[in-house]
């Protein structure tokens, strides 16, 4: 949002607030009232479904810049998903009704939250595909190749993610996760420093990932 003019900026100035999370703490809970739209200034929000009192499924990182409970600008009245911040946070909470308002007279704007809106869709279909119809190694190589794009690695994303989160966003246990994590590491694909998980056979672990 740092791209709007001074009139925009100014205009969202009355519209909005920043907050604080520290990791661990959560931003909203699937099934509340859906109050705000809210924005990633800087830290990492992980985004997930509760499926069961115990079971939940990750369904991506938010990062800065990205946008959370975008829909209830559209008449969404509550939250879908739930959020938790992995890393301290800075969150700006902008009224839904203002936010609606700027894109409606910022064309240049709404299409930059479309493309990125696009690009979470995208995942979110690849997501249901790799839940359907990947076997385990699949799922877990899918899962690993998602969290190691640049722009999580740069935020030292693994740092911030226990074991038992990477086997959720892989739609797994937390038992397989481990096991063939350590199967990948024998046979060269990736290796394991601590919490630190590293590719280093990114054709082997794409080829395991479409296969299935």
């Amino acid at each position: 949002m740092n791209q709007l003019s001074d009139q925009d900026q100014e205009f969202l100035k009355h519209k909005k607030k920043q907050l604080l999370y520290s990791k661990g703490e959560n931003l909203f809970k699937q099934g509340a009232f859906a109050t705000y739209v809210m924005y990633v200034q800087s830290g990492l929000v992980k985004v997930y479904l509760q499926t069961a009192p115990n079971k939940c499924i990750n369904i991506r990182i938010a990062k800065p810049g990205d946008f959370l409970a975008f829909s209830s600008v559209f008449g969404e009245d509550f939250y879908t998903y739930s959020t938790v911040a992995i890393k301290d946070a800075e969150i700006c909470m902008i009224d839904k009704e203002g936010l609606k308002e700027l894109l409606h007279h910022n064309n240049e704007f709404a299409m930059r939250i479309t493309t990125n809106n696009f690009k979470c869709e995208a995942h979110l279909f690849n997501l249901i595909s790799s839940i359907s119809q990947k076997q385990m190694r699949g799922k877990l190589a899918t899962a690993l190749i998602y969290l190691s794009a640049p722009e999580f690695l740069k935020e030292d994303i693994f740092s911030h993610l226990t074991r038992q989160d990477v086997a959720e966003f892989a739609t797994i246990t937390t038992e397989s996760a481990i096991r063939f994590l350590k199967e990948f590491e024998k046979e060269n694909m990736v290796k394991l420093t601590g919490k630190e998980i590293e590719i280093i056979d990114y054709p082997r672990l794409e080829e395991i990932a479409q296969k299935g």
